[in-house]
């Protein structure tokens, strides 16, 4: 009896939401919530928010003792006002009815961030009440700062009272990721990035619900990061304004934290590693040939064992990235004392790239990560990879599929669709890219982790990376966050509501482009920003 009714619950709520989620896709020509969610409803009144608007907390068994959701209220506080100012001495006297604050309820006592958190949560704005609270219920505070980035798209300025409004409620929504790994590559390598640039992406990045920010740090061009146990690897930064200190890295992992955003640290080896000998010489395998990375030497995995352990201190993501990818081992060959010692262990250019490989896993495995690889190292010996690894597909399609026949986990970034530095590659080909394509199996499925935009810096600093990486880097997260049910299946269905994220973007000081055109386009003409 008791199997039958608790049958019978489930099926009952599996008809509800159902019924939400088909009241979602009629009414998606008139909503304006950007990623799209699992499933909503809404009206067509109007609340106007209190000029006292609070954040009640009664029924939560959250403490905030580290202020992180006191810290996103204020910040909601300050992305509804910050498009016009609100005149709290203006007076009106109209008929909508007053909002008088939020109550928020969290379900979980721990704040510990983590891949896999839960990130869901449910958000309901009545239309009337005495007095009237929106009630936003999540099982983790990070849930409940997306619900915060939710209600925020709902709230609109009226110039006729000079108060914020919240519109069509009532609402209710029930929302929560598809997938738990939604990243956006940042390279500090190619061209340095100042710390404020990197915090206001971070600020951008939680307004589309993306939550993994991968931090290409170093690379070929440069070595901007301090790293105490090899002081000299600095030596390899641009100049000495162009570094991070161990305290600004630090504070980048504290501020995205706080938005419910992890950083993933990459260490790309053995090849795009150049910039390390300008400090340390003798992890070159010569001076005329100067990567990759001295396989022969153990002075090389010494350095490499002393980053990830000061990397350990700082980055606490559960994941490091370890690179991985185009890697010409010429050097290696070519330089006599390492093609003597080559062949002294029996190895060649194919075999020394494993060896190097497996022997940085087990470094970073020592230090308690799990690691990342690109596809390079998948493709070339996937058979002898740590179970640990997550393959992370550049190159192109089928990659993902073939990771997760093999049981290895994948992130997608397929370079054709998800590369924001092709600036000719639009928004719909940002959105249309699914990452199960022709992966049916429910458990190769759940090996797809998730995906990630990558902003390669080459052609990219302060000056223009907001608007190469927005608006298609939302087109992306509507991807990995909504219900693939809920996909629009023509990109041209999501676009005047695309449009309107953009504009809200601006509203909010990110420099998002136009919808025409691909990276760093400029509107064509004059007119409002919600049809270009």
């Amino acid at each position: 009896m008791v199997m039958r009714k608790l049958g019978l619950r489930s099926i009952l709520f599996a008809v509800v939401i159902h019924i939400l989620v088909i009241s979602a896709v009629a009414d998606i020509k008139n909503l304006k919530i950007w990623p799209m969610p699992l499933s909503v409803s809404y009206g067509h009144r109007i609340l106007q928010l209190s000029n006292e608007f609070v954040l009640k907390t009664e029924g939560s068994k959250y403490p905030d003792a580290s202020g992180i959701l006191k810290e996103g209220f204020s910040r909601l506080l300050d992305v509804i006002k910050v498009a016009h100012v609100v005149d709290a001495n203006f007076s009106y006297e109209g008929p909508s009815p007053v909002l008088k604050g939020i109550q928020v309820v969290i379900l979980s006592p721990s704040d510990e961030l983590q891949y896999g958190v839960d990130e869901s949560y449910n958000l309901t704005i009545p239309e009337k009440g005495n007095p009237a609270y929106a009630f936003l219920t999540a099982k983790t505070v990070y849930g409940a700062l997306h619900g915060l980035q939710t209600f925020s798209q709902a709230c609109h300025f009226n110039f006729t009272t000079r108060t914020i409004e919240v519109h069509q409620v009532p609402w209710t929504i029930v929302d929560r990721p598809r997938f738990s790994y939604r990243g956006l590559l940042i390279d500090t390598s190619r061209h340095y990035l100042p710390l404020p640039v990197i915090l206001k992406v971070i600020d951008s990045m939680a307004y589309a619900k993306l939550n993994v920010l991968h931090w290409h740090i170093v690379d070929t061009q440069s070595f901007p990061l301090e790293i105490p146990s090899y002081p000299k690897l600095w030596n390899g930064a641009y100049s000495s304004s162009e570094r991070y200190t161990v305290a600004d890295a630090a504070e980048i992992v504290r501020y995205a934290g706080r938005r419910g955003i992890n950083v993933l640290a990459e260490l790309d080896v053995p090849g795009h590693a150049k910039s390390w000998g300008i400090g340390y010489p003798s992890l070159w395998p010569s001076k005329d040939c100067q990567e990759p990375l001295d396989v022969s030497n153990d002075f090389t995995f010494k350095v490499i064992d002393g980053i990830l352990s000061d990397f350990s201190k700082i980055f606490k993501y559960k994941f490091v990235h370890l690179g991985g990818d185009e890697v010409d081992t010429s050097c290696w060959t070519l330089t006599p004392r390492i093609n003597k010692w080559l062949k002294q262990h029996r190895l060649y250019g194919t075999t020394a790239y494993e060896y190097f490989v497996l022997r940085a896993q087990k470094i970073a495995i020592s230090h308690g990560y799990e690691i990342i690889n690109w596809e390079e190292t998948f493709n070339s010996f996937g058979n002898k990879l740590s179970p640990k690894t997550i393959i992370h597909n550049w190159l192109g399609g089928g990659v993902a599929q073939q990771v997760t026949a093999a049981g290895l986990r994948c992130i997608v970034s397929n370079q054709d669709k998800w590369y924001l530095d092709h600036i000719d590659t639009t928004w719909e080909d940002f959105y249309s890219n699914e990452p199960l394509t022709n992966i049916t199996n429910p458990e190769q499925q759940r090996l797809v982790i998730g995906g990630e935009v990558c902003m390669w810096g080459e052609h990219i600093d302060g000056s223009n990376i907001e608007t190469t990486i927005w608006p298609r880097a939302a087109a992306a997260a509507e991807r990995l966050w909504t219900a693939y049910d809920n996909i629009a299946k023509n990109p041209s269905q999501a676009a005047r509501r695309l449009a309107h994220f953009r504009c809200l973007l601006n509203q909010r000081g990110v420099a998002s482009g136009p919808l025409t055109g691909g990276g760093r386009a400029a509107p064509e003409e004059p007119g409002s920003c919600y049809e270009q």
